[in-house]
């Protein structure tokens, strides 16, 4: 199940013909001389290029190590975050084109999407890791909602979100008054507020699932102890569990800006957006660097995990009624059969 990453050109195509029809408020004659009080910088400061340029390369910088890896060591399920690196790499390079253009309103959409909307896809690829790290241990019964379910139900979640944070965003970046504005940004705000409970009660899910394993199956637990560290399921584990705080970092920070609006003191701060946002993201999806799933869970022990759970579901029901078997060796016996 992959991300629906082509809204995004979907979303951006109808809020671009709406912000060319905003783009006729008085701006300041210089913008770069007092961008905090001219009326069209929709950062409300001049991006710094040179913080641009290295948190683009980095960013684009790990997308291609991650792009090797899954070709190397599989985990093509991790797609969805290596492809939502690469869209934000464009969000924070189009910072470039608003550091020499910070008026430009089209070039401020292109930005705000992209930087806030791909976080959606770091974030469904942790959904997605933990239902494959469940069924590589077999150890599905300890999550609150089956292996096989939890994807789909936290993904579906994530992809509410992301719709209700993109209606958001797409009305407020376009609004003409700031009673239009103001909808959008509770529009958004609400997205935000919803995703962050989502990933908070997965984060609950997942730690639930460590403890309940570590405490009522030790022999699992420990399955791995005395491999290198990148066959040690739990180095994976702990590898999301930094995720997710990353993740979380951002989500409280996007709620609390959203909280005092577009043109709030936080959102018009660089050093935050870049400290609270792009620096927990970064290390949410970087992480995967040192420990790509695909060198935990090879295709081979999913493929036997899935044998083994239809073998379980398969044998239970046998188990279930003996009485059938019996009768028919009762009737077998009486026939002279041999069995």
């Amino acid at each position: 199940m992959q991300f629906p990453l082509p809204l995004f050109a979907a979303l951006l195509a109808p809020v671009a013909v709406l912000a060319k029809k905003g783009n006729d408020i008085p701006c300041a004659p210089d913008p770069f001389a007092n961008p905090g009080l001219d009326p069209c910088n929709p950062l409300g400061y001049i991006a710094t290029s040179t913080i641009t340029s290295v948190a683009f390369a980095l960013i684009v910088a790990c997308a291609v190590v991650q792009t090797i890896m899954m070709w190397r060591w599989g985990a093509r399920w991790m797609a969805c975050m290596v492809i939502g690196e690469y869209t934000f790499a464009i969000g924070i390079g189009s910072r470039w084109g608003l550091h020499t253009m910070p008026d430009s309103k089209s070039i401020y959409i292109v930005e705000y999407l992209f930087v806030v909307l791909s976080p959606c896809a770091f974030i469904a690829a942790d959904y997605i890791l933990l239902g494959r790290l469940a069924r590589h241990l077999r150890a599905g019964q300890h999550l609150l909602i089956p292996p096989t379910k939890i994807m789909i139900v936290f993904v579906v979640s994530d992809i509410t979100t992301f719709l209700i944070q993109a209606a958001g965003g797409g009305v407020s970046i376009a609004a003409n008054t700031a009673k239009v504005n103001k909808v959008g940004s509770n529009i958004f705000l609400a997205g935000l507020a919803i995703q962050l409970a989502s990933f908070v009660t997965f984060t609950v899910v997942y730690l639930r699932f460590l403890w309940l394993v570590w405490r009522r199956e030790p022999a699992t637990w420990s399955k791995d102890t005395g491999l290198v560290w990148w066959r040690d399921w739990r180095a994976l584990a702990s590898a999301l569990g930094v995720s997710c705080v990353g993740i979380i970092i951002r989500s409280f920070y996007r709620v609390v800006e959203l909280s005092q609006g577009f043109k709030g003191s936080i959102a018009r701060n660089e050093a935050l957006f870049y400290g609270l946002d792009t620096l927990p993201l970064f290390i949410a999806f970087i992480i995967y660097i040192g420990f790509w799933p695909g060198r935990f869970i090879s295709p081979l022990t999913l493929a036997e995990s899935s044998a083994a759970e239809v073998k379980d579901s398969e044998h239970t029901p046998r188990n279930a009624t003996p009485n059938a078997y019996e009768k028919r060796a009762s009737e077998e016996a009486g026939s002279g059969v041999v069995v």
